[in-house]
């Protein structure tokens, strides 16, 4: 396992994996930014330029990660932190593929 998973951030569940987020809403450009400290732990850094209002910043975070990933946004839910800026996304998939891909994301440098 990779020390990104080992930090916790992201995690294989059946079907895919979830994953902590700590999203900036209304950001100039959207980007993943690497990982950030979180309470607990770890979580990857999500910037989006859409207001946290009616949906659209999670709407947002969905078609960066689909983008950025190459999954459908179909695939991508937000399991808690709706209304929050932190959030646990689950992404269905092969978990092997999804978190050799996640792992590239975080340590990317945008």
């Amino acid at each position: 396992m990779s020390s990104s998973a080992e930090a916790g951030w992201y995690r294989a569940v059946e079907g895919g994996v979830r994953l902590r987020l700590k999203v900036q809403p209304k950001a100039r450009r959207q980007r993943i930014d690497g990982l950030a400290p979180d309470p607990e732990g770890v979580a990857l850094r999500v910037a989006v330029a859409a207001p946290p209002e009616d949906g659209k910043a999670n709407a947002a975070v969905i078609a960066l990660l689909a983008d950025e990933l190459g999954v459908a946004k179909a695939a991508i839910s937000v399991v808690n932190g709706a209304a929050d800026r932190r959030k646990l996304v689950e992404i269905r998939g092969n978990s092997k593929v999804l978190g050799a891909a996640l792992a590239a994301l975080a340590g990317a440098e945008r």
